[in-house]
This record gives C-alpha cells, structure tokens and sequence, in this order.
C-alpha cells in the first residue's frame, strides 16, 4: 500500500461565466420549460422512456422531471430527488479524483502504472492512458465471465487486479497506438487512488467531491445502504423485469456510482469554480488526446473521463452516456452557453437514446431561429408528436 499525507485542496476561485442574452427572459424560460415537458411526456407515453431529467442553460435550471417507476413491481413513482446507478457516467469522477491526486503532486500523469501497483503483469502502460483509453488492456469483465465461479461473491478492485496477474489475457493492442474504450483501466485508475491515499475509493469520492459539494444523494455501491430518505431507482431489462446485483457491481471507477439529476447538476456547476482543481488542470480533461472514435459520421475525441465532440450547430460539447445492468445514463455539457442535459433511466429499452437525440437537436438547432419561433416550430404535432 503506497500512502501518501493528506494535503490541502487549492483554494476556490471565481467562476466562470458566461455572457445571457436579452433574449433570456423569465418568460422564455418558462416557454421552454413547457415546451420541454410536453416533449418528455411524449416520449414517456409513446416511446417508454422511464427515469428523471434535468436541463439547464446559462446556468440556470430551465426544467426537471420524473416519469414513471422506480420499481415497475412495486409501482413506486420516481421523483426528481430518485438516485440512480450512473455507469460509465461514473468514470468523469475517477478522473477528476486522478486530476486532484496530479495537482497535489502525488502522482503524474506520466508515470508507470507499476509504480502504484508493483508486480502488474502489463509494461509501458501509463496513468494518462489509462484516462484516455489507450492503454490496451484487456476487459476484465469478459475475464471475469470466464473466471468467476463464485457469482454470490462480490468482486473487489483489488480482485481485478489478482485475476489480470494471474490469468494475464493478452492485450488488444500495444500502449498508446490507438483509442479502445476500457472499463479495466478505470477500474485500475480507482485501485491507484486507494494505494496512494490509503483510503477506500468510496471514501476518497465522499470526503474530496460528494461531500464538498453537498451531493448529499451521492453514494457508491459499495457503501453502507444510504440514508433512508433515499428512493433508489431499481435496474429493469428492457421488458421491465427486474435486474438483481451483479457480481461485478461492487467493482469501482468505471461504474459504481449513484446519484440524482440534481446532485449531477451540483456537479455540472462545480466545473464552472476551482473547487476542486484548478482551471488549467480541469482545461486538460476536457483537451482530446488524439483517440479519435468515427461515430454515426462524426469524429470525437476523449479526454479524461469525457467524450469530446462537435454538434452540428458548431457547438464542442463534453459529455459521457453509461449503460450497466439495467440502467441508462447520460450527461452532456456545453461550455458555450453553461448549458447542461442530464438523464437517467432504469429502463434500457432505447428510449434514451431517442430522447437525448431529439432535445439536443431542440437545446443546439443547425439553424439558429429566434426562441419563440424555435419553440412554435418544436410545439408542432409533426416535429413533436404530439
């Protein structure tokens, strides 16, 4: 175990913010809040989408909203204060745990991942490709399939770790030679914060992020049963069956975490201070590292812990979707107008997708139109459905 003293956070400074336009008004606000409701409404009555959104712009909350069921047996109603398994989502915060850790000077991102886990069978793999999956690793959820026999026992990070020394399935590709998304090298990324900390990644995430920005509703699978005030969403298969624990769902820093759309939201602004790291270390994550992925004709790049693209508006955006055994996530923000749209769902069945597709092309129009007129033209039955 490699432990290193506690030092302190850098002090928080101002914000960023951005310019509102005359346009902005109270009014608009609530014209697109409404309108914004008929369209998830929509889509819960004929699509089945499920789950709880949030949607701001410049900075300000412009709609909330749960639909449906916490649990479709039980019939228990979500609402917005509802927690959710945010899957992949959960990676943003590993990065940014690895970003406090760097500009602490506790680790860099250059440095061997063998100097934070001594006897890892793997060579030439380093703390930055492991962010931005480059690293070459294999997937130790498929290894885990094989290997497992005790599916009534949960898997710890440090399981991880003894099934990649001991079973050494080849790599997918040497380090740094091209982008493949990898949930082992988070997991890792989670293993190297215990040792240079001392502590559990759960208690490194609450006591350094949740705690801070009072993310009250914010835990980790691994904690104790959170506060009784806390409605947790159950996962679904599609078909709205229940989905039961999963071996694999203690593993942390790839997946593992819940939290609300509002405790998100939280978060979201946070990135906006230097309450957590400074500026300059928060520009790096949101800076490709050339792992360019082809997607439906677009190209992205990644960060730390966030996908990097470009809308047809012409906005860069950042953002991160999961998807984990019965639940769906999805968060994406656009520095240009401090917007956000956050969604969680514990019903897998496609709509999300249809959902966070069909609101950014609402939020980020090709064409900029006035608001009134883009409101109109959305409140259509042929553009809405309705």
């Amino acid at each position: 175990m490699v432990s290193q003293p506690e030092q302190p956070l850098p002090e928080i400074e101002s914000r960023q913010t951005v310019a509102v336009p005359a346009s902005f008004t109270a009014d608009s606000v609530r014209l697109l809040g409404d309108q914004l409701d008929s369209v998830f409404s929509y889509f819960h009555k004929k699509k089945g989408f499920n789950g709880t959104v949030l949607v701001t712009k410049f900075d300000k909350v412009i709609y909330k909203g749960a639909f449906g069921y916490a649990d479709f047996y039980r019939k228990d109603s979500l609402n917005i204060q509802t927690a959710f398994q945010l899957a992949s989502v959960s990676k943003q915060f590993t990065a940014m745990a690895i970003m406090m850790l760097k500009e602490q000077g506790r680790l860099g991102y250059d440095d061997s991942l063998q100097q934070y886990i001594p006897g890892f069978p793997y060579k030439g793999i380093t703390i930055r490709q492991l962010l931005t999956h480059r690293s070459g690793l294999p997937n130790y959820t498929y290894l885990s399939d094989k290997v497992w026999t005790d599916r009534n026992r949960l898997m710890t990070n440090e399981d991880v770790i003894t099934l990649l020394k001991k079973h050494q399935p080849p790599v997918y590709y040497q380090p740094d030679t091209r982008f493949d998304y990898s949930n082992t090298g988070y997991a890792l990324l989670a293993s190297v914060v215990e040792r240079i900390t001392g502590v559990s990644f759960s208690t490194y995430l609450h006591r350094n992020i949740f705690e801070p920005l009072r993310m009250d509703n914010t835990f980790t699978f691994n904690d104790s049963l959170p506060a009784q005030h806390i409605q947790v969403a159950t996962g679904h298969t599609g078909g709205k069956r229940k989905r039961t624990s999963d071996f694999m769902d203690s593993v942390l820093g790839d997946k593992g975490m819940y939290s609300t759309v509002e405790d998100l939201y939280k978060w979201d602004q946070a990135l906006y201070t230097q309450e957590l790291v400074k500026r300059e270390t928060l520009e790096e994550a949101f800076t490709g590292a050339g792992s360019i992925v082809k997607k439906r004709r677009k190209r992205e790049d990644y960060g730390f812990g966030w996908r990097l693209s470009q809308l047809e508006s012409g906005d860069t955006v950042v953002y991160h979707a999961g998807l984990w055994h019965g639940y769906t996530s999805y968060l994406l923000r656009n520095p240009k107008d401090h917007s956000a749209l956050i969604v969680l769902s514990n019903l897998p069945n496609g709509s999300l997708k249809k959902v966070k597709d069909d609101i950014q092309d609402f939020l980020y129009p090709v064409n900029p139109i006035s608001t009134a007129a883009n409101l109109k033209e959305h409140e259509s039955p042929a553009r809405a459905g309705l």
